[in-house]
């Protein structure tokens, strides 16, 4: 297959908001798919490269070569050439990948550079998530999705799926849960408050619900297989090599064979946690820092799967095989005032918050329900736009990310770097903040400066979920997932929160 007809489905499932548009688009691609092509047509429709990293960045695409006039590059031929730059290293390496990038990318079409630019940094807006992929694989193989989508979820991708769905039913349900063999987790909704989860999860009122405290670690799954033991990420990533402690407390463990779901997180001397940068520097490289386990599900022990068991008989089996201090504190409960104090408990003992979950509901591995609700405090600051960059991918053309600023009277320039988002803005945002900021732009905008300085004039208000220390930026301090509400006119940039305030916002 030629990659200009992939791009062709990507460009026509970017442009349709309709799910069934979508699902019949990448359908149709699929069919004309040969078996040996299949794995990467799939990676490639749900905008991801096959190799995890290839030692591009937006530099390492940034000033390309003249594209071609004819598409003449193969799927195949794509990821050959990518293949060839992951397995670069040593001296000359750069240079060599230079050349790679220039080689690629001089034989690609205009439309297939953009594409290929917007794969390699994540950048690719199709709206064709894993779902909608895994929707146009069941129909062209002809099989049911529910059979899709459990085998994605038990083998870790749907690319490995879509290998089986080709091939069968019974091929799907042969790939069931392996020891040693990561799946992809559970994940949760979110409600605005305990009240309201507890009314999702029982509307009458008498359904006990478990409250688990939620903390702010990684995110790890554990597989012991005698005295193998595997540690990955929410990513599936494999870490084991860098958490020797958990390593200890699985092999430490009873059972022989079984698959734990929880969080690594870093503990002060008192037991409170420590900040999440603490936690993902230990998990990225020898900082020092210890960090201990704390396990809420158990998916496999010694032979018998649950999955597919109700949540009370999987935290039963987990009470009996883990000891209390490797478990995540737990409440079980049908009384929504009991419920609240145990989240403001876990809030004050320095938590993220809580999360509901379903005693009756099955794991449902990779997929986010109703059956598990999280519930988080929401800060939000009025910030100043400082700067804002050129967008990529779906945003390609308009002014998209964002440089949030807290006012600040000690800096030269009365405001302090917080960090960058582009998260939360819709099509008709975008389209306005780049009108806008082309107004407030500190000289003329044009695309020979990916970066475009503004006066500090637009207020905008912008949710986040905490604050971390930041050495990148001068107020000493940045923020965590931040996302914007609203843009605020009817404020000044005189009326923006100050440094001080961010700070005491979040207790720092």
């Amino acid at each position: 297959m030629l990659l200009a007809d992939l791009v062709a489905t990507s460009t026509a499932v970017a442009a349709t908001r309709s799910r069934k548009a979508k699902v019949a688009a990448l359908a149709e691609t699929l069919s004309r798919v040969e078996p040996a092509e299949l794995e990467v047509v799939v990676s490639y429709l749900g905008g991801a490269l096959r190799q995890r990293r290839t030692g591009l960045g937006w530099r390492g695409v940034s000033d390309l070569p003249a594209p071609a006039a004819e598409p003449s590059l193969t799927v195949l031929e794509v990821h050959e050439a990518f293949e060839a730059m992951a397995g670069l290293a040593g001296p000359g390496s750069q240079q060599a990948r230079r050349d790679a990038v220039v080689a690629l990318f001089g034989r690609a079409t205009a439309a297939e550079q953009a594409w290929l630019r917007a794969v390699v940094t994540g950048n690719v807006r199709q709206g064709a998530l894993d779902a909608v992929t895994q929707e146009a694989v069941a129909q062209v193989a002809a099989v049911p999705l529910a059979a899709v989508r459990r085998a994605a979820m038990l083998a870790g991708s749907t690319v490995a799926a879509a290998g089986a769905a080709f091939d069968g039913e019974e091929a799907l349900a042969a790939i069931g849960l392996e020891v040693g063999r990561p799946i992809m987790p559970m994940l949760a909704s979110s409600a605005p408050d305990v009240t309201t989860a507890m009314t999702g999860l029982s509307p009458d009122g008498t359904t006990v619900v478990a409250i688990d405290a939620k903390l702010d670690g990684i995110r790890i799954q554990v597989h012991r297989d005698g005295d193998e033991v595997l540690v990955v990420t929410r990513s599936l990533d494999d870490i084991t090599g860098r958490l020797p402690e958990v390593v200890e407390v699985a092999r430490s463990l009873s059972a022989d064979r079984f698959v734990l779901d929880g969080e690594a997180l870093a503990l002060t001397d008192d037991g409170r946690p420590m900040a999440f940068q603490d936690t993902a520097s230990r998990t990225a490289q020898d900082s020092g820092v210890t960090v201990t386990p704390h396990f809420f599900d158990l998916l496999h022990v010694d032979g018998r799967d649950l999955l597919d068991s109700p949540g009370r008989e999987r935290l039963a089996a987990l009470d009996a095989l883990v000891p209390e201090q490797h478990r995540v504190r737990r409440l079980v409960t049908s009384d929504p005032a009991a419920a609240d104090a145990f989240a403001a408990e876990t809030v004050a003992a320095g938590h993220e918050g809580v999360v509901l979950k379903d005693l009756s509901a099955p794991y449902a591995a990779g997929r986010r329900g109703s059956a598990w609700v999280k519930v988080k405090p929401v800060h939000t600051l009025d910030l100043v736009v400082l700067a804002v960059e050129w967008g990529s991918g779906r945003r390609e053309g308009w002014l998209s990310n964002i440089h949030l600023g807290a006012r600040d009277d000690s800096s030269p320039t009365g405001f302090v770097m917080l960090g960058k988002t582009f998260k939360g803005m819709t099509d008709e945002m975008l389209a306005w903040q780049t009108e806008r900021f082309t107004e407030l732009a500190v000289s003329p905008v044009d695309r020979s400066s990916y970066v475009v300085q503004l006066r500090p004039e637009q207020v905008v208000e912008i949710a986040f979920d905490g604050l971390q220390r930041s050495t990148r930026y001068p107020g000493g301090v940045a923020l965590r997932f931040a996302r914007v509400v609203r843009y605020r006119d009817d404020k000044g940039p005189h009326e923006a929160d100050t440094i001080e305030m961010v700070r005491a916002h979040t207790g720092e």
